[in-house]
C-alpha cells in the first residue's frame, strides 16, 4: 500500500520514481501464500496473511482518498478483494512499469554529497546492484517481523510454538488443544477460526474479561506466567495442557538494510529520531510512510507522503534540526503522561483525526476527511462490543463528515447512526 501511494504521488509531481519490491507482485502482506519460514531464495517470508481472512476494518476507510475500494454490498472484505483493488491502483497511475519486482534492497547508506546509496540484489539473476536516488521513502510496512515474547518455559514446552506470522489455516489443529497468546485483532479472529477445528482453544490476554458470548470451546485466561513441559501455568495459578502455542503478539518494525549511518534507531518499537512519525530528523531527505497504526492506512500514506513531498520538493522548508527533535520528544512527553508504553510512539487509534490534521495544517495540504476517523473509530467499537457479529455491519459514507449504518446487528439496530 505505501509503496504504490508513494509512487503515484512522486510520479503525478513529474519526478523519476523507482520502487524496489522484493516479491513477484503487488500486495505485499496482502499476497496469500501457503509457505512459511523462509522463500525460495531464502529469505524470510514477508506475507502474514492466512487463508480466509477478511478485512477488520470496513472497506469505506480502507481506500485511498481519490480511489475508494470498487462498490460491493460488504462493507468488511476478502483479503482477495483487497488486492485486487490495489493491482487497479498501480493500473490506473502506471505504477507497475517503475517497480523493479524481485529486487531485495540489501544496504542502504549516506553519499557524501548528500545523495542515497541503495544497494539491491536482483533475485532473478542473482547480480547485485547499486542506485544512487536524491531522496528516499521507506515503505516495507511493519508486519513481517514477529514479536515473540521471552516467556518463561519456552525451551521446555513439548509441543509446538508459533507466531500469527506463520500461521495459514484452521485445518492444521484439527483435535488440538491451542493456545492463543494475545486478544489483538489477529489473535481474536484467529482463535475463533480455530474453534472450528480444535477440540478447544484458550486465549490468554491482560483485557477486561470479554463478556460477549464466545463459542463454547473457546475460553478466556490472564496472562501466561510460565510454560511447562504439557502446557501453561497463567497468573491466577491455573494450569491447563496444550498441543500448540500460537503467538498473536505483533510485530516489531525491521529495517535490516539501513546502515548505521542513515542515523535511525528503533528502541522497544520507537522508529526514531522522527519528525511527525515520517522524516528522518537526521537525514531529512529520508523518510518512512506507514509507520502508525490503527490507522486508515492508505488514506494516512497518501497524507504522509504529501506531507514529505511538500519538503522534498522545496515549496517548504523543515523546521531547524532541534524545533523538530522538540517536537518528537514532546509528543511522547504527552503519550507517555496519559498513560501509553514507549512501545506504543507510534499507535494512533482515537488520536488519528488529530494526526492527520497535524499534517496538513504543518504542510499546508488537504487533510483526510472526518468521517474516515469517525468511521473508524466507530467499527473498532464495535469489534470491541461484537466481535462475532461486527463483520455484518454495512456502511455507507454520506458526505465528508458523515456517515450511515446501512445494515447494522448490534443493540441500535434500525437507526441512523450517522455521525
Amino acid at each position: 500500500m505505501a509503496g504504490i501511494a508513494a509512487a503515484r504521488r512522486v510520479l503525478e509531481i513529474g519526478a523519476d520514481v523507482t520502487v524496489f519490491e522484493r516479491m513477484d507482485q503487488i500486495g505485499g502482506t496482502w499476497i496469500y501464500t501457503d509457505e512459511v519460514g523462509v522463500d525460495r531464495y531464502g529469505l524470510p517470508i514477508h506475507t502474514s496473511m492466512y487463508s480466509g481472512l477478511r478485512t477488520n476494518l470496513p472497506k469505506e476507510v480502507m481506500g485511498y482518498p481519490d480511489f475508494p475500494i470498487p462498490v460491493q454490498h460488504d462493507s468488511y472484505i476478502a483479503s482477495e478483494d483487497i488486492l485486487s483493488f490495489l493491482h487497479l491502483y498501480a493500473v490506473r497511475y502506471g505504477i507497475e512499469k517503475h517497480i523493479k519486482f524481485e529486487h531485495n534492497v540489501l544496504q542502504v547508506l549516506p553519499a557524501a554529497d548528500g545523495r542515497w546509496i541503495v544497494e539491491v540484489e536482483n533475485l532473478v539473476e542473482n547480480v547485485k546492484q547499486q542506485y544512487s536516488f536524491d531522496f528516499l521513502l521507506v515503505c516495507n510496512g511493519h508486519y513481517h517481523t514477529p514479536n515473540v515474547p521471552d516467556l518463561q518455559g519456552n525451551n521446555i514446552f513439548q509441543g509446538q510454538q508459533l507466531h500469527s506470522h506463520d500461521y495459514r489455516c484452521a485445518v492444521h489443529y484439527k483435535d488440538k488443544a491451542v493456545l492463543v497468546i494475545g486478544a489483538g485483532p489477529s489473535g481474536m479472529d484467529i482463535a475463533l477460526e480455530l474453534t472450528k477445528r480444535a477440540r478447544y482453544v484458550t486465549i490468554s490476554h491482560h483485557m477486561d474479561r470479554l463478556n460477549f458470548p464466545l463459542p463454547s470451546n473457546l475460553h478466556q485466561q490472564p496472562d501466561v506466567a510460565q510454560l511447562t513441559e504439557t502446557g501453561a501455568k497463567f497468573t491466577n495459578g491455573q494450569e491447563q495442557a496444550f498441543d500448540v502455542v500460537l503467538y498473536c503478539t505483533g510485530f516489531r518494525y525491521n529495517f535490516p538494510f539501513l546502515n548505521s549511518g542513515c542515523g535511525i534507531r528503533v528502541q522497544d518499537n520507537h522508529v526514531q529520531p522522527l519528525y511527525k512519525h515520517c522524516i528522518n530528523i537526521n537525514h531529512p531527505t529520508m523518510a518512512f510512510i506507514g509507520l502508525p497504526f490503527y490507522v486508515c492506512a492508505a488514506q494516512m500514506m497518501d497524507l504522509q507522503v504529501r506531507f514529505c513531498l511538500k519538503y522534498f520538493t522545496g515549496q517548504l522548508v523543515l523546521p531547524p534540526r532541534k524545533v523538530m527533535l522538540d517536537d518528537m520528544l514532546l509528543e511522547m512527553e504527552d503519550r507517555l503522561h496519559r498513560g501509553f508504553k514507549k512501545r506504543h510512539a507510534h499507535m494512533m487509534g482515537s488520536e488519528q483525526g488529530r494526526y492527520y490534521d497535524d499534517l496538513a495544517k504543518t504542510a499546508e495540504i488537504e487533510t483526510i476527511a472526518p468521517v474516515m476517523t469517525k468511521l473508524h473509530n466507530e467499527s473498532s467499537q464495535r469489534f470491541v462490543d461484537d466481535l462475532i457479529h461486527f463483520r455484518e455491519d454495512v456502511f455507507k459514507i454520506v458526505d465528508d463528515d458523515n456517515f450511515e449504518y446501512v445494515t447494522n446487528n448490534g443493540s441500535n439496530s434500525g437507526t441512523n447512526n450517522g455521525l
